[in-house]
């Protein structure tokens, strides 16, 4: 118990005083039990740190990946120090623990004066734990940077969320304004390249050394155990991201894919999904579709522009880059769908084509609510700048 009280108190002691995610004032902190989910190197730690730090005394910090929690049970543990005036517990790396559900469960109807706080890979599936978690805890799905939350952490420049709507409605205004505040080319590039997580502005230089073994490790420890994929499969899922990595957007024939992969189709299928939960690609489907691994998607995307440039060692395809980041800042809170005749529908409303400053009209003229998404610096009638659905919430 020493220990962990321990490490805590170092933890928060070497924690540097970071700039807060746009997503901490949005959390309600009083709330019993929050979970935190997402990608590795969002931020989720830090978040919890953050907290703890306002917290006070009364809170405590401790990884599930301890070997303390090898031989010790979290409900004992949280009881222990309950009993000590601990009031608030915040839990890293949930998923590496085999009881997360039912003893966060346990803890939850047993203790209602104290604050839980946990933080989960993408993957984790509330209501498939073992204790009915679904009515007790507040979800946050935590996403990497946006362009907007971007120019914060680069700049400190502190820009104001902008609807779709009065996006599609004044982008020409609202552009003019905001491109006088910024290097536009510049900063966009930058955060297409390096931009999408928080921990880009530790080391430049080594950052997509990180993001491959980012990768690898939310392959090997967060999605292989969790559902218990034998080695050949795990191989399988990183042949099968490599072949995508290197041809993207990706328009899947699962056939194919199954007889280069010597694969069932099926074993395919799932491994795009688990893929896709895990926030290392997306999974673009047809309008109006069901949701369900078995059904094969329209084109599969890397999940970030910068996943894009890792695999593609820095020379990725710009038309690619572009369809990725429009896909990626709309989906965060967005329906985004494959439109029969643009590149993407969004909401079921708006059909959007995207491309550079030459784009025109031709494949979505007379198509209601169509707009072009295209790389220009300031927009006219509907012709939108890209960037700009960089600052949606």
């Amino acid at each position: 118990m020493e220990s962990l009280l321990f490490k805590s108190n170092k933890k928060v002691a070497n924690s540097i005083d970071k700039m807060k995610r746009f997503i901490y004032d949005d959390i309600h902190w009083d709330e019993r039990l929050i979970l935190l989910l997402g990608y590795r190197g969002v931020g989720k730690t830090t978040l919890m740190l953050q907290r703890l730090k306002e917290f006070g005394e009364k809170g405590i910090y401790f990884s599930m990946d301890d070997l303390y929690f090898e031989t010790n049970r979290l409900v004992t543990v949280v009881e222990e120090l309950y009993n000590l005036g601990y009031r608030a517990f915040f839990i890293d790396e949930v998923h590496r623990y085999s009881f997360w559900s039912k003893d966060l469960k346990q803890l939850y109807d047993d203790y209602e004066d104290i604050h839980l706080v946990a933080t989960g890979s993408s993957i984790l599936e509330v209501a498939k734990g073992q204790g009915d978690l679904s009515r007790r805890a507040i979800v946050h799905q935590l996403q990497g940077l946006t362009f907007r939350e971007y120019l914060q952490f680069e700049k400190k420049l502190k820009l104001s969320p902008i609807d779709l709507e009065t996006i599609l409605e004044r982008h020409h205004e609202i552009s003019a304004d905001l491109s006088e505040q910024i290097s536009l080319k510049k900063d966009f590039n930058n955060y297409l390249k390096n931009g999408y997580f928080p921990f880009y502005k530790e080391n430049k230089s080594v950052y997509f050394q990180k993001l491959s073994e980012t990768i690898n490790l939310v392959i090997d420890i967060d999605i292989a155990p969790f559902e218990e994929l034998n080695y050949n499969t795990v191989r399988t899922m990183k042949k099968l991201l490599y072949v995508i990595s290197q041809s993207v957007p990706f328009v899947p024939n699962i056939t194919k894919l199954s007889e280069r992969l010597e694969a069932p189709r099926n074993t395919i299928l799932r491994l795009l999904d688990l893929l896709h939960q895990a926030k290392i690609i997306k999974l673009l489907h047809a309008e109006n579709e069901k949701m369900s691994y078995l059904k094969k998607p329209e084109k599969i995307f890397l999940e970030n522009t910068n996943f894009m440039y890792l695999f593609a060692e820095g020379k990725a395809n710009i038309g690619s880059v572009r369809e990725t980041f429009f896909f990626n800042q709309l989906g965060q809170n967005h329906r985004v769908t494959a439109s029969k005749w643009g590149d993407f529908m969004v909401d079921e409303k708006y059909t959007f084509e995207v491309g550079g400053s030459n784009k025109n009209y031709k494949q979505i003229k007379g198509v209601p609510n169509s707009y072009l998404a295209i790389d220009i610096e300031n927009g006219t009638g509907n012709k939108v700048p890209l960037w700009l659905f960089g600052m949606l919430k």
